[in-house]
C-alpha cells in the first residue's frame, strides 16, 4: 500500500521526551512565580542590614539563566529522546525486516530476540511460531502437491499404455484392455474424490450439529463388513452414545477411513479391529479404533496422517485405497477443532484415538 511520507515513530518520540521536559521546566518556573517570586516587592530596598534585591531584579538575573536552561534541557531531551527511542525500537526494526523478507517468500527467516519477557518479546515469539507453522504447511502443501501430480500421473500413463497395446495391437483381447482400464479409470475418479474431500475439510466449508459417532460406527463396520469377511478381519464394536459437534457426512467418513485403513493394514492371515465410543470425564466424543497387525515403529506412525503414506510399502492393492485415508482424518477431525492420536500397540497394529467437541445434550 502506498502512504505519503510522515514523521518516524523514533523522531515523534523524541519531540515527545523533549517536549515533556520543557513542559516540566515551565511548570517548575511557574511554581517558583507562583509561590516565591509574587511575594518578593518589585522595588529593591536598602535596609540596616544592607541591599536587598526587588522582584525586577531578581528577573532579570534568573530570567536569562532560566531560557539557557531551557534550551539546555531542550537539546538534551532531542538527543536523550533520540537514542532512547533508538534502543527501544531496535526490536521493532528487527521484526520489520522479518516480515518484510517473510513477504518476500523468506519463511525460514527467524527474529529469535533475546532478553526478558516483554510487548516486544512476546510479539517476536509470536511471529516465530507463525513463521515456523507457515513454512511447514507451505512445505507439506509442496509434498502434496508433488505426491498428488505424481499419483494422478500414474493412471493417466497406464491409460495410455493400455490404449497404445490396443491400437498396436489389433489381436489383443479387448475385454481384458477394458477391464484394466475400467479399474484404472476407478482408481483415479477415487484419488480426485478423495482430494475433493480433504480440499472441503481444510476449508471447513460444511454445516454443524449433533452427530452420534456410535451410530457412525455401526453404518461403517456395515459398509466394510464384506472387506473385512475376505480378509478374514473380525470387527467388533462396543461403548456408549457419544454425540459429537460436526457434519455428518464428513464424520461418517473420517469413520470409515478409519476401520478401512484397520482392515487394510491387519495381519496377512487376518486379525481383528476393535472401535470403541464413549463420551470422557473431559466432555470430549471420543472413538479409539484398534487393529492387530504387524508391528509399527514409532517414527512410521507419526508419518501416516501425511498424504500418500501407505503403512511400511506403497500397497497397490484394489482395495488398500489412494493413501489419503489418514490424511483425510487427520484434516476432518483438526477442521472439527478436535485430536487424533496415532500409536503403536503392544504386539503389533495401531490405536487410533480421535476426540471431538461433545454436544452440549450430553455435556455433564
Amino acid at each position: 500500500m502506498d502512504r505519503r511520507a510522515g514523521l518516524s515513530v523514533r523522531v515523534k518520540l523524541a519531540l515527545s521526551y523533549a517536549g515533556f521536559l520543557v513542559v516540566a521546566v515551565g511548570l517548575l518556573l511557574g511554581v517558583v512565580w507562583v509561590f516565591l517570586l509574587r511575594y518578593v516587592p518589585a522595588e529593591a530596598a536598602q535596609t540596616i542590614g544592607g541591599f536587598v534585591p526587588g522582584r525586577d531584579d531578581l528577573v532579570r538575573a534568573f530570567a536569562p539563566a532560566a531560557a539557557w536552561v531551557v534550551c539546555f534541557l531542550l537539546l538534551f531531551g532531542l538527543l536523550g529522546g533520540w537514542i532512547l527511542a533508538g534502543r527501544m525500537l531496535a526490536p521493532l526494526t528487527r521484526i520489520t525486516r522479518a516480515t518484510r523478507q517473510a513477504a518476500a517468500g523468506s519463511l525460514s527467516h527467524r527474529i529469535e530476540l533475546d532478553g526478558p519477557r516483554d510487548e516486544f518479546r512476546e510479539l517476536a515469539d509470536s511471529f516465530d511460531a507463525m513463521l515456523a507453522r507457515l513454512e511447514a504447511q507451505v512445505a507439506e502443501q509442496q509434498r502434496f502437491a508433488a505426491n498428488a501430480s505424481h499419483e494422478l500421473r500414474t493412471p493417466l500413463a497406464i491409460t495410455q499404455t493400455l490404449i497404445e497395446v490396443a491400437r498396436t495391437d489389433p489381436d489383443r483381447d479387448t475385454a481384458a484392455v477394458l477391464d484394466r482400464l475400467r479399474s484404472v479409470n476407478t482408481r483415479a475418479i477415487e484419488l480426485t474424490e478423495a482430494l475433493l474431500v480433504l480440499s472441503r475439510a481444510d476449508a471447513r466449508s460444511f454445516g454443524r450439529e449433533s452427530v452420534d459417532l456410535s451410530l457412525l460406527v455401526e453404518e461403517s463396520i456395515e459398509t466394510l463388513l464384506p472387506l473385512a469377511e475376505e480378509r478374514r478381519v473380525e470387527l467388533a464394536a462396543s461403548g456408549e452414545v457419544a454425540a459429537a459437534i460436526g457434519s455428518p457426512s464428513l464424520l461418517l467418513q473420517m469413520t470409515t477411513n478409519l476401520v478401512h485403513n484397520a482392515i487394510v493394514h491387519n495381519g496377512p492371515g487376518g486379525g481383528s479391529v476393535h472401535l470403541h465410543t464413549v463420551v470422557d470425564t473431559a466432555g470430549a466424543a471420543r472413538l479409539t479404533v484398534e487393529n492387530t497387525g504387524p508391528a509399527l515403529p514409532p517414527s512410521l506412525v507419526a508419518t501416516l496422517t501425511e498424504p500418500f503414506q501407505r503403512g511400511t510399502e506403497r500397497i497397490r492393492a484394489d482395495d488398500a485405497g489412494v493413501g489419503l485415508g489418514l490424511a483425510i482424518v487427520s484434516s476432518i477431525v483438526r477442521a472439527h477443532d478436535g485430536e487424533l492420536q496415532l500409536a503403536p500397540r503392544e504386539g503389533g497394529g495401531l490405536r487410533a484415538i480421535v476426540r471431538l467437541p461433545a454436544a452440549p445434550a450430553v455435556r455433564a
